[in-house]
């Protein structure tokens, strides 16, 4: 597209620079149109923030996100922003595990095509399991309306404490037996389902905002993108079938008939600046704790824990992290002594010692939406009934959890929407 038809072009304003945000304009972007970005905050992220932590004296993510080799929204992300090498992992699906109810180690190997025979082999699978427990996850794949994972599936023994609750912990962030067993199956047709080769697990390298924001920032301001931070859109004026003005604290900003709104702010904002907008409004906290230790050589870049109160440790060169997802539990617990309870996790599995090194508690009080089925049912879809407003965000009706897949996704599907009427 050439610099005067850019010119004759409207914008595409979005509105929050989340990943959703940043997803609906990276895309917009790059289809050559004029976007203007707008965040609340004094940085972009959302929830995948980095920052320097005084009291640690690092750099530090508010909390750690997993990604898969599968996800492909990811995927197109950072290959959009030229980000695909800021993501470290295994080169085959490669999971650790340690039971520190009974001290036994063992690691999750799934093969790399979606023909499961790892599932027969003993050292690849949980240990206590037999190969007809993991067929059971068929089960998932199929819809499955309104129901609970605990309605579909049988919630006890080795294959469920050891792999699934963990697993479906993390990636729902709700209590696994009252998850959506549709949003459960989502997940698993996903990763699992589709073999190893989708399952290798990715981390952000070296930080969050390293891999997923500052390169989208720089790659939207290439593109001209206009990006303002500390700018909050305090309402929306509608004339007729469409959104006319965004009214934000600095100004009021006109909105051309041949411009369209992304709006990709949390749940409990979009329902306050869109009249009549159903949305979820029950929410589960994720709990992080940072240790300013550097791990030994050779130790586990990430490692699942069952029967801690650690879920999952990571590794990361200059400290220990640990996160704990559906942590509501642990809001009010006195910060020091769940820092020690957490050590005592990571001192277990990696054999440190007991002395308490410098830590930071993180808490996301509203880190995900509840996964409930009641829950997913509100959740709206990327239309609204403004003909240029459309929605954005982990929380929309994307099909998947509350993850950084889902949240990319939903950017994506907003602007192929906002594009559909611009051009």
């Amino acid at each position: 597209m050439t610099g005067r038809a850019r010119d004759h072009l409207g914008r595409a304003h979005v509105v929050g620079a989340g990943m959703a945000g940043l997803s609906a304009a990276v895309a917009l972007a790059g289809r050559g149109l004029p976007v203007e970005l707008s965040e609340s905050a004094a940085q972009a992220g959302g929830r995948c923030r980095s920052y320097r932590d005084s009291q640690l004296g690092l750099v530090i993510d508010n909390g750690n996100h997993l990604i898969l080799s599968g996800n492909e929204s990811v995927t197109r992300y950072l290959a959009a922003i030229g980000a695909e090498d800021r993501l470290a992992g295994p080169e085959t699906a490669d999971f650790a595990f340690t039971d520190l109810r009974d001290g036994d180690s063992w690691r999750l190997r799934p093969n790399d095509g979606p023909l499961p025979w790892w599932i027969l082999s003993p050292s690849r699978r949980v240990p206590g399991t037999g190969a007809a427990g993991y067929l059971a996850l068929g089960k998932l794949l199929r819809p499955h309306p309104g129901k609970r994972i605990d309605e579909v599936l049988d919630c006890s023994g080795p294959l469920w404490e050891r792999l699934l609750q963990p697993f479906l912990v993390a990636a729902l962030n709700t209590r696994p037996q009252e998850g959506s067993a549709d949003l459960a199956g989502a997940v698993v047709r996903d990763s699992l389902a589709r073999g190893g080769g989708a399952c290798r697990p990715r981390i952000a390298e070296p930080t969050l905002a390293a891999a997923f924001v500052d390169p989208a920032l720089a790659h939207l301001g290439r593109q001209g993108t206009g990006i303002r931070l500390s700018r909050r859109l305090r309402g929306l004026e509608f004339e007729g079938e469409r959104v006319s003005a965004l009214a934000f604290a600095d100004g009021l900003v006109p909105v051309g008939r041949d411009e369209a709104v992304v709006l990709a702010v949390p749940p409990w904002v979009a329902t306050e600046l869109v009249p009549g907008l159903e949305a979820p409004d029950d929410f589960r906290a994720i709990l992080n704790a940072h240790f300013r230790l550097a791990p030994p050589e050779g130790a586990e870049p990430m490692i699942g824990v069952v029967g801690g109160t650690a879920e999952w440790i990571f590794a990361f060169h200059d400290r220990f992290s640990v996160t704990i997802s559906n942590a509501d539990a642990l809001l009010d617990a006195d910060p020091e002594a769940l820092a020690r309870r957490i050590w005592g996790d990571i001192v277990r599995v990696h054999g440190l010692t007991d002395a308490l090194p410098p830590w930071r508690i993180v808490k996301e009080k509203r880190a995900t939406f509840a996964a409930t089925p009641a829950q997913d049912a509100r959740r709206p879809s990327t239309h609204t009934r403004w003909t240029n407003l459309f929605l954005a965000g982990d929380w929309t009706d994307t099909g998947l959890p509350s993850t950084i897949e889902g949240a990319l996704r939903s950017g994506e599907r907003a602007a192929a929407l906002a594009l559909s009427i611009m051009n």
